[in-house]
């Protein structure tokens, strides 16, 4: 399909999709502490984004133009609702307590991401299990003890748990990281499938808690955590599944995995820029 002619020829969908990018691009400026000045009490980020979105509900009350479908305007609707909620909740929290709350929630999910990572050199081929089971020995021990953290900063959310906090969840994050990698490697191809899959789901829970941390962390904290993962998301990425890490995300806040998979998305560019 030529680009420009389906510009020409879908022009409110094009529009949609570049006020999706601004809200999306401002999203992500905002985390990283990048206004571009002031404008009123606010800043020219902010700005840009809360007009985007404004444009974007616009949109989606016109009357639908005879040469595009009900169904392309209710799908623009949607995405306007998509993008206008974009920060909630996954890369977003109100307070330690909150975000504490949030992270508490996500350890069932990490607990039974790390059993079916047990179970899982049962499915692998004879050669493949123990590689797959060294490469995911620590996930008990560290699952357990950020479990414990979170707890813990949920009943005292203070500097010093926190930062305990901001280490243990980069620990987990670097095992998974790690451990993605050598399934990576797996020949045998159901193997390796089994393997990505199951370490992928603990990789989704871990970066859900690890967005929430950073949402109450100081520059200063994130970057000396950027600095402590030496294993980088780019190195890792081409062995995720964005569809199955949105699923996990959409189904732990009940949203629709559309919306899901926009926060997964934003959630990556943002470490990227931070330096993860």
């Amino acid at each position: 399909m030529n680009p420009i002619s389906n510009i020409w020829n879908h022009p409110k969908t094009t529009v949609a999709g570049l006020l999706i990018a601004i809200v999306t691009i401002g999203g992500v400026l905002s985390q990283q502490g990048i206004s571009l000045g002031s404008a009123g009490t606010g800043t020219v980020v902010s700005l840009i984004s809360g007009l985007a979105a404004a444009l974007l509900g616009m949109l989606a009350r016109d009357p639908a133009d005879t040469s595009i479908s009900t169904g392309t305007t209710a799908k623009l609707g949607a995405w306007a609702l998509i993008a206008l909620l974009l920060p909630i909740p996954f890369v977003s929290g109100c307070s330690g307590t909150t975000v504490a709350q949030d992270i508490v929630n996500w350890t069932p999910a990490l607990e039974s991401a790390v059993a079916t990572v047990d179970s899982t050199a049962a499915l692998l081929a004879p050669a493949d299990a123990p590689i797959f089971a060294a490469a995911t020995a620590g996930f008990n021990a560290a699952s357990k003890l950020l479990a414990a953290q979170a707890k813990a900063y949920l009943a005292n959310p203070s500097a010093g748990v926190l930062a305990q906090l901001q280490a243990q969840v980069v620990v987990l994050e670097q095992q998974v990281n790690a451990s993605m990698l050598e399934a990576g490697k797996i020949v045998n191809p159901a193997s390796q499938q089994h393997a990505l899959a199951a370490v992928q789901a603990v990789g989704t829970v871990v970066s859900a808690i690890l967005a929430l941390v950073q949402s109450v962390s100081s520059k200063a904290a994130v970057a000396r955590m950027a600095t402590q993962s030496s294993i980088k998301l780019a190195t890792v990425r081409p062995y995720m599944d964005a569809d199955r890490a949105a699923e996990i995300v959409a189904a732990h806040y009940g949203e629709p995995v559309e919306l899901a998979r926009i926060q997964v998305a934003q959630f990556e560019l943002s470490e990227v820029g931070a330096g993860f």
